[in-house]
């Protein structure tokens, strides 16, 4: 008897280590892969404005890290992975939200990315977003970050200054959201 609830109690430690988060319905898986390579999950939280909850996202590393400058900095891969959970959120308001994002998380310094940034702007306005659509923003070392949605790599946008201004939106020194940021990043 004892064998079998230490053996019950070791598979609960091994699952519970590798949890997947569900928040606002949405869940979070515990690990994504991309080429090849595994991420975990670092934290997860809700994107809301007013009453509104936006979007669920879950930052991706290849290990859990609440080092943000690190993360930031660091030539690894590392992902985001938001579903939208709310009619509120269209091509026109994205493009707004991507704008005023990149907006903070560079101090309005946008000059040497605008026109990837537009780029990615005319990329989430090339088809409807409703409700369940689901977005990955993978930053691959020597290729950029590449930007799906719903599974299908829609483009790669290259740069290490982009990657730092995009990853930035959600963990930079000046967030669009700082409870979202802590939640991330697990503080």
């Amino acid at each position: 008897m004892y064998r079998i609830l230490l053996l019950f109690a070791l598979l609960s430690i091994s699952i519970c280590g590798q949890a997947q988060l569900t928040l606002n319905n949405v869940t979070l898986p515990a690990k994504v892969s991309y080429h090849e390579e595994t991420l975990v999950l670092n934290g997860g939280g809700i994107r809301s404005k007013l009453f509104f909850k936006l979007y669920t996202i879950g930052l991706y590393l290849p290990s859990k890290s609440a080092n943000v400058s690190a993360i930031l900095s660091s030539d690894e891969m590392l992902a985001v992975r938001f579903e939208i959970t709310s009619d509120m959120i269209n091509s026109d308001n994205m493009s707004e939200a991507i704008n005023e994002g990149f907006d903070k998380s560079t101090n309005g310094n946008t000059k040497t990315i605008r026109t990837r940034i537009d780029h990615m702007l005319k990329t989430f306005s090339s088809e409807e977003i409703v409700p369940g659509n689901v977005f990955e923003l993978v930053y691959v070392a020597d290729k950029g970050t590449e930007i799906y949605k719903n599974g299908l790599l829609k483009t790669t946008i290259q740069g290490k200054d982009f990657k730092k201004a995009v990853f930035g939106i959600w963990l930079g020194e000046n967030p669009i959201n700082s409870s979202l940021k802590k939640d991330l990043v697990g503080n």
